[in-house]
Formats: C-alpha cells, sequence, structure tokens
C-alpha cells in the first residue's frame, strides 16, 4: 500500500466567509477552539489546514467516516488515531498508519506510510531578522555537528547557505518527530551527509544518510522542493519486515485545494458565525517564520 504525502499552500489561501465556518465546522470543537486562539491569521490558517488533512487522511486511506472517529494527542501534543474496536473501525489493515504533519512558511504538508515511523518538516529559506546570516549561524552553532558546519558554509553565497542551513534543520526535524522525543533530544546527536548538494523541483532525493552517534543508521529520508524557497524532509524509519518500500520510487508532493481537503468531509459541529467574524479580527502574520505543528 502507498504512502502519501499531501501539501496545501495555506500562506496563499484567503479563506471566504463558508470555506472558514465549513472548515471550523469539520474538525473536533477542542481544535476548533485552539485554532481560534491563535493571534495571528496566518497561523490558524496553518492549524486548521494540518486538522484538515489529517483527517482527510484517517478518512480517505484508513477507512473511517469522517464523523466516525476522535484524533487524541500524545502528552507531548502530537496528533494520534487510538485503537478502535473492531465494531467500530474498519478492517484491521488499515490500523497501521502512522502520520506527521508540519506547517511552516506557506505550506501546511502531511506525510502518512501504512508501516514504517514517520517524520515529516517543511522549512522556508529566509533571512534572519535583524542579524547578519554569519551572526545567526554564531546563535544557531550548538544545532549542528562541526561537518554539518563546514558543509554549510562551503555553500557559496549567503543564500546558498541559508538553504542547506534550512534543509539540515528540516531533515533533522523530521527525525526528531518520527521519533516523538519532543525538544528535549540533543540535535548533535545526529549527523547528516547530505547528498546531492543542490536539488531540483520536481525531484525527490533519498540519497542523504543520517549518523545517530557517529553510527550510521538504517533510515530513509526523502527530500524535496515544494518551491524554490521551501524544502521538505520525510524521516522513514527501519522496517521489521523486508523492507520492500525502499524499492518503490519515493512519493511526489501532491498539492491539494481548500475543495480537496474537505471533499469528503461532514460537519461535526454546528455553524458558527461569531468564528468567522473572530477570524476576520487577527494580525497578518509578523515578519518572522510561523510555528511548526
Amino acid at each position: 500500500m502507498e504512502g502519501v504525502r499531501w501539501a496545501f499552500r495555506c500562506g496563499s489561501w484567503v479563506p471566504t466567509r463558508s470555506e472558514w465556518i465549513l472548515a471550523a465546522r469539520c474538525v473536533q470543537l477542542e481544535e476548533k477552539e485552539r485554532i481560534g486562539q491563535f493571534v495571528f491569521a496566518k497561523d490558524a490558517k496553518s492549524a486548521m489546514a494540518g486538522r484538515l488533512l489529517i483527517r482527510k487522511l484517517v478518512c480517505e486511506r484508513m477507512g473511517y467516516a469522517w464523523d466516525g472517529f476522535r484524533l487524541e494527542r500524545t502528552a507531548r501534543g502530537k496528533p494520534y488515531l487510538p485503537r478502535l474496536s473492531p465494531a467500530t473501525g474498519p478492517a484491521s489493515s488499515h490500523a497501521h498508519w502512522n502520520f506527521n504533519v508540519s506547517h511552516q512558511g506557506d505550506y501546511a504538508v502531511l506525510a502518512a506510510e501504512p508501516r514504517p515511523q514517520v517524520g515529516v518538516d517543511v522549512m522556508r529559506t529566509s533571512k534572519p531578522g535583524s542579524s547578519s546570516v554569519q551572526e545567526f549561524f554564531r546563535i544557531m552553532n550548538r544545532q549542528f555537528t562541526d561537518l554539518e558546519w563546514t558543509s554549510i558554509r562551503a555553500a557559496g553565497s549567503d543564500r546558498d547557505q541559508l538553504d542547506l542551513f534550512y534543509r539540515h534543520w528540516a531533515l533533522k526535524e523530521s527525525f526528531v518527530k518520527a521519533i516523538g522525543t519532543g525538544l528535549g533530544f540533543d540535535l548533535q546527536r545526529v549527523e547528516f551527509h547530505i547528498s546531492p548538494n543542490q536539488m531540483r523541483e520536481g525531484q525527490v532525493y533519498r540519497q542523504t544518510r543520517m549518523y545517530l552517534d557517529n553510527e550510521e543508521e538504517d533510515w530513509t529520508f526523502e527530500e524535496s522542493l515544494l518551491d524554490k524557497d521551501h524544502h521538505v524532509a520525510v524521516a522513514l524509519g527501519k522496517q521489521e519486515d523486508d523492507g520492500s518500500f525502499c524499492d518503490a520510487p519515493p512519493i511526489s508532493f501532491t498539492l491539494l485545494s481548500f475543495g480537496d481537503l474537505v471533499s469528503r468531509a461532514t460537519p461535526l459541529l454546528e455553524e458558527d458565525p461569531a468564528y468567522w467574524e473572530s477570524f476576520q479580527k487577527k494580525k497578518d502574520a509578523p515578519s518572522r517564520q510561523s510555528e511548526r505543528q
């Protein structure tokens, strides 16, 4: 069974009244309330898209009705689908999916696989706020190994160095999210040997290798560009069986529209016009990177 790679460009999504009210009706109440607490419209849109991506996956690929399940969160805040009884859920072959979402820059993304651990992270290449690139690197020095910094600084121009910086960052975050350890993980424990040095849009690469505590690990990392400014990395864990997914071609991200997100949706909540009024009052995003989900 093939995995899933979906992307939604929430940065260019300007919700209409009917779209935002419908979206709010199609997520669980606690998630609607959580999204409503965001100060910035961009963060609210990204979080909403992330929840809709997950529900679309569970509905279309795992066989549950849109209104036939509840998503929960781990102690670290990672969404998951609790195991349901055979009487309430589909066949057990659908029950082993792992999924992960990320949103940053202009995109919300989801990666899912029937069996292996999976983590995803998207990063936009952007100039640091008020500091120079080199000062930004100095502040972030403890996040990467000496070899990784050598690779980053050898990239050429400031833009090329930032590209490689964010590519390394997405790789590390995808791994940490796959194993579910959260913010306490020492990022210097993992070292990435990047290949190729430059990527092209429209291609998915699997050549990069990861070393954990100086030992090469049998993880697969799929890297691609959503556009010239956005890197996305998907971490795929070790296989317990024959590892056949590595023999299949890598999966490109499919860009979805809002209509795609809600094509199978069934409203869970009553219509709430005040939710739209509250959204209209939210501020435009500041000139900083938005948070990842």
